[in-house]
């Protein structure tokens, strides 16, 4: 069977100005990578998954042209004997990823849905594109735990302080159960939850769970039907999570409990900047990163 998996990437980037007047920030690199080019690898991992879409603006050709083939560049690059950079430049033209256009941002919910026409009614991956998981197993524990329940729904969840439910999307729901091979209950680590509400930023003292959603979405193709009519919602936009309320009176949704640190967050320039240095302390780099930090204390 083959899935698809959908990567919005249509926002303006704000929080990163100035620097993102002229590079959207998924192209901001993480090392020597841009940040969407990690979200697209993660996306291709669970077996099934042949390409990537991304919802893009008309504002940022730039990811576009990234990952176009330029035979004349690789070909100058190893004229010079760089074989090694061209063969990483090809490596990114080759990923199978397509473009479809948001002409305005209507929100998540909409964004979605200007993919509707490539996934023909089967299962998708939504993937939010300022968050990526270097090991590429949560999509893929997100499948086991669909097969598991008939092919449901399926989001990642994880713990966050009481005084920071407000800021999130928190589920409601109970544990039923673990990943195979993992023992754990409650918020912990490989607990599998059965959702029976989705609460938009509540009070600590109204909050059903300590979950909220990561930004990585399992999701069945009867959510596009549901977006196709979908009221706009908080902020007047069009909102993914009121969609998936409507879904879960037709049919059960699930959420796995993940390792807030298994990911990467990209979505502010400090969390951006801690990225780098997490994956600059895990690579060959490790050693020439340190010292050129010099003297600053960890």
């Amino acid at each position: 069977n083959t899935m698809k998996a959908i990567i919005p990437a249509a926002g303006l980037g704000t929080r990163f100005l100035p620097a993102t007047k002229c590079t959207p920030k998924e192209l901001l690199p993480v090392i020597d990578k841009p940040v969407i080019q990690y979200v697209v690898e993660e996306a291709l991992a669970p077996e099934g998954v042949d390409e990537c879409i991304i919802v893009n603006s008309h504002d940022k050709p730039q990811i576009e042209a990234y990952f176009c083939a330029d035979t004349g560049f690789e070909q100058m690059l190893e004229k010079r004997g760089k074989n090694k950079e061209a063969a990483k430049v090809r490596a990114a033209a080759e990923l199978p990823v397509s473009f479809v256009y948001q002409n305005e941002a209507l929100g998540l919910g909409h964004a979605v849905h200007c993919a509707a026409e490539k996934v023909d009614d089967e299962p998708f991956f939504v993937l939010l594109g300022d968050y990526f998981v270097p090991s590429k197993q949560m999509n893929i524990k997100m499948a086991e735990v669909s097969r598991a329940h008939n092919n449901a729904s399926v989001i990642a969840v994880a713990p966050v302080p009481e005084d920071q439910v407000s800021r999130y999307g928190i589920i409601a729901g109970e544990c039923v159960g673990s990943l195979d091979g993992v023992e754990a209950s409650g918020e912990q680590t490989g607990a599998v939850w059965k959702v029976t509400g989705l609460v938009e930023k509540p009070a600590p003292q109204d909050a059903p769970s300590h979950l909220f959603i990561v930004g990585r979405y399992l999701l069945s193709p009867r959510i596009m039907e549901l977006l196709a009519d979908q009221t706009p919602g908080a902020g007047n936009e069009i909102q993914l999570t009121d969609a998936m309320e409507r879904l879960l009176d037709e049919e059960e949704m699930y959420a796995l409990v993940i390792d807030p640190m298994e990911g990467c967050d990209t979505g502010t320039p400090a969390a951006w900047a801690a990225t780098n240095a997490r994956l600059a302390l895990q690579s060959d780099a490790a050693d020439a990163f340190k010292e050129a930090l010099g003297t600053v204390e960890l």
